[in-house]
């Protein structure tokens, strides 16, 4: 049995990421994620609906909405599995966000605070290169400057993490590893490092879920490892589909290249397993 709960399910993730005593982990993982920018103290979790978002259980998408002392809003979200237009999708939520503070009135300048939007994604996307983390902002694409720090997309494609664990060096990569092999570990790392590690350790134990939470803990863990199995299975289908496509190409290929050196087309059908009549047409 594992002794830590998975993070890639609904409980897991909440349990971790959205919860008042799970906010020192949080908040070591935004900071160490925006080293160098800027410093959070403190954050509120807020509810979802304020701006709407929702789950959508068909491709295992967890949300937390939080904002920061500052004012600023941060969603932090969980996907295990690709969808169409996700790109879309996260340009939707954080427009979104910036059109929710829109106050009435001649008064209001556009005063608007900035909004980011965090993605842990447990698969590589399409399009995307194949790199842990891509940081989107809007530019400016001829002198390559940003336009505004308002919006700010970061993706993080977690199959791309490859480090090991004694290769870890920050916070930021130290918590992405645990949470990497979590369901695995027998003990915390990093232990005498950071406190944080210490907090997650106590949040995360399988043994500190209550009788109700460790009911609907299994229910998502069934529910993350069907879809995976299902999206494993899609693969390997995609993947033989994918060598018989192949191999039938070459087959043709192979035939259309026999027939232009004047090969009897009687000769290549029965090398090649294939028809006269489809020779013929080539």
């Amino acid at each position: 049995m594992a002794k830590f709960i998975n993070p890639f399910t609904d409980v897991g993730f909440k349990r971790i990421f959205g919860q008042e005593i799970s906010k020192p982990v949080l908040l070591a993982f935004l900071n160490s994620l925006l080293e160098g920018e800027r410093r959070i103290v403190d954050i509120q979790f807020l509810d979802k609906e304020k701006l709407r978002l929702s789950d959508d259980n068909r491709s295992l998408i967890y949300d937390i909405l939080c904002q920061t002392d500052t004012d600023e809003y941060i969603i932090v979200e969980m996907q295990n599995k690709s969808q169409p237009f996700f790109k879309n999708r996260c340009t939707f939520y954080l427009s979104r966000a910036i059109v929710e503070q829109g106050e009435q009135g001649r008064d209001w300048e556009y005063d608007i605070k900035a909004v980011y939007l965090v993605a842990f994604l447990n698969f590589g996307l399409a399009g995307l290169r194949r790199e842990f983390r891509t940081d989107v902002a809007l530019m400016d694409m001829q002198r390559h400057e940003l336009f505004t720090d308002k919006m700010r997309l970061t993706l993080l494609q977690l199959p791309c993490f490859t480090k090991e664990i004694d290769e870890c060096e920050t916070i930021f990569e130290k918590i992405i590893y645990v949470l990497k092999h979590m369901e695995i570990l027998q003990r915390m790392p990093f232990l005498a490092q950071s406190a944080v590690f210490k907090r997650l350790s106590e949040i995360a134990d399988v043994a500190s879920l209550t009788k109700e939470e460790r009911r609907q803990y299994d229910e998502d863990l069934k529910h993350y490892r069907d879809t995976i199995a299902v999206m494993h299975g899609q693969f390997m289908e995609g993947e033989t589909k994918g060598r018989a496509e192949g191999r039938a190409e070459e087959r043709m290929a192979n035939a259309m290249s026999l027939k232009a050196n004047g090969v009897p087309i009687d000769i290549i059908a029965k090398s090649l397993g294939l028809t006269e009549d489809e020779v013929a047409r080539l």
